[in-house]
């Protein structure tokens, strides 16, 4: 009996951190269902019919400022990309880079990123995309339509939010880079993923992910002109 309860005790130190790194992701996902929720909620909040214009929304809860000596700003959450009439599956992403949390007061600060089109969205699958870089970027439009856009916005492949202590606006964050993280998604998901296959193709999505999911199905692709 003592050893059947020590074999026990060895299995349950092995698997105890593989639940405990899936169960960080799965709170991350739900922080960013709050956020985007919150957000759609306010009235400068982001245009519905921008977002329905949205290939792909990337959202990164409670970024913060990098460790003293280091430039910039560091955050993980997620990506999820349109397909047809749905969204696709979350990829696990970390954006790094940038000075934004600042630009309205706070040391957390919750991103929201746009992709605007295919482009933007290629660059990423290659390997990362660097804001103002890879990828013309843009501080995003308020309000609840996006007829204040300007020139540049309209051309931005990628558009950016922050909300920091209660305020909510489009930054500027071009040098910021985002990535998908295979170790992040390695333990949403339970193995090694393919981003690119997940994002563009679709397939079963944890159960954590299917509010935000939901929510982003809200919003359909605005009609072809």
């Amino acid at each position: 009996m003592k050893r059947v309860f020590l074999s026990f005790a060895a299995i349950l130190l092995l698997i105890s951190p593989l639940y405990a790194s899936q169960g960080k992701q799965e709170d991350r996902i739900r922080e960013s269902t709050d956020v985007m929720k919150e957000i759609l909620n306010i009235p400068e909040g982001i245009p519905k019919d921008l977002l329905s214009k949205a290939e792909c929304v990337v959202i990164v809860p409670s970024t913060k400022k990098a460790a003293l000596g280091i430039g910039g700003e560091y955050g993980r959450g997620a990506i999820f990309c349109r397909i047809q009439d749905t969204w696709s599956p979350p990829v696990m992403v970390s954006l790094t880079g940038g000075s934004f949390g600042f630009q309205l007061g706070g040391t957390s600060t919750d991103v929201v990123l746009l992709i605007m089109n295919k482009k933007g969205v290629d660059k990423l699958l290659e390997s990362k995309v660097t804001l103002g870089g890879d990828a013309s970027a843009a501080a995003g439009p308020k309000g609840r339509t996006a007829s204040a856009e300007t020139d540049a916005q309209m051309r931005a492949e990628i558009l950016s939010y922050a909300r920091s202590r209660g305020l909510f606006a489009g930054v500027a964050l071009d040098g910021a880079v985002l990535k998908p993280s295979g170790d992040d998604n390695e333990d949403l998901y339970g193995h090694r993923i393919d981003p690119k296959q997940v994002l563009l193709r679709g397939g079963n999505a944890p159960a954590v992910a299917i509010p935000l999911i939901d929510l982003l199905r809200a919003y359909p692709p605005a009609p072809s002109k």
